[in-house]
């Protein structure tokens, strides 16, 4: 049996003269987190509203654990959970209420593990208006995962959050993917993407530009690796080699920028030997997803704006 949870074949939306999204491709496994990146305007959020049965695609086909989500609604309740971009909860409600409510209509009991794990423990009593920003954002992902569905569309899940509530969902996402569960995750947080997310897909003016793990998009393009190292002597000082772009110093450290960090790193180590240095400190950081996604997206806007053949 295919592991294939979520299908996108050929998704496209139109706001009357606005493309919005354009013929897309894509598809995400059982158990995988799989990011969908952009600027403002990409088409993260239409792409998701489509797979959530709240807009009909103009073409395309969209399949959900073999459900059509825009045929199939009430099938695609009990398998999908949903934390919209916004939204709001009657304003009178307390979280107790609206975890009972939404327990009862898929039929389960209350999770008290997902509310301790999100912090709502001490807010059982609270009315929904009488919440923060970011304790509305936590109470929204655990209604979403309650009747721990098969998949989970998260839009953007951890804007206004603090850093200790960001930490708790970021652990609850990581427990939920070592259950099966599949999440697709958009989000404009490049660390987020590239610390929880097994595959991204970048898409710009509605189209998908690049698609693999963190690790194969950061390691093409122009991006420079950076080179950290420190020695007893300092003998490093003076250091040049022709695969080196840039170079500086920092207190005890000095820093080399290259596309090629084997040999200059193997030229480094050999320069240390030969003047009799010793090494104490020596880190290499590959470009990051972000500097991967700014030069992607200027790549391709540069291109959608050059009128030449």
């Amino acid at each position: 049996m295919s592991d294939l949870t979520i299908e996108v074949k050929g998704l496209t939306k139109r706001y009357g003269q606005h493309l919005a999204v354009d013929h897309i491709d894509f598809s995400v496994h059982r158990g995988e987190i799989f990011g969908l990146l952009g600027p403002n305007g990409a088409g993260k959020t239409t792409t998701l509203e489509c797979l959530e049965g709240l807009r009909r695609p103009d073409t395309g086909r969209l399949s959900i654990m073999g459900i059509d989500p825009t045929t199939e609604q009430q099938r695609l309740c009990q398998v999908l959970g949903v934390q919209l971009q916004t939204g709001s909860l009657p304003a009178f409600y307390t979280v107790s209420e609206m975890i009972r409510l939404i327990s009862a209509y898929h039929g389960v009991a209350p999770q008290a593990a997902i509310v301790d794990q999100l912090g709502l423990d001490g807010l059982l009593n609270t009315q929904y208006q009488a919440l923060s920003t970011g304790q509305k954002r936590r109470l929204s992902l655990a209604l979403a995962v309650l009747h721990q569905p098969a998949v989970v569309l998260l839009d953007e899940p951890t804007a206004g959050l603090d850093v200790g509530s960001r930490i708790a969902l970021h652990d609850l996402m990581r427990d939920l993917r070592s259950q099966g569960t599949t999440i697709l995750l958009s989000t404009h947080d490049m660390a987020e993407a590239e610390a929880l997310a097994d595959r991204v897909a970048i898409l710009v003016r509605g189209r998908i530009i690049a698609i693999g793990t963190p690790r194969e998009l950061t390691a093409t393009g122009n991006g420079l690796t950076k080179v950290t190292v420190r020695t007893r002597d300092k003998s490093l000082s003076t250091f040049t080699h022709p695969e080196i772009r840039r170079h500086l110093q920092q207190d005890e450290y000095v820093v080399f920028f290259t596309t090629v960090p084997g040999p200059v790193v193997a030229t480094v180590m050999n320069h240390i030997q030969t003047e009799g240095d010793e090494l104490i400190d020596l880190r290499v950081e590959r470009p990051s997803l972000e500097e991967r996604f700014l030069e992607l997206t200027r790549e391709a806007q540069a291109t959608a704006a050059d009128p030449s053949p």
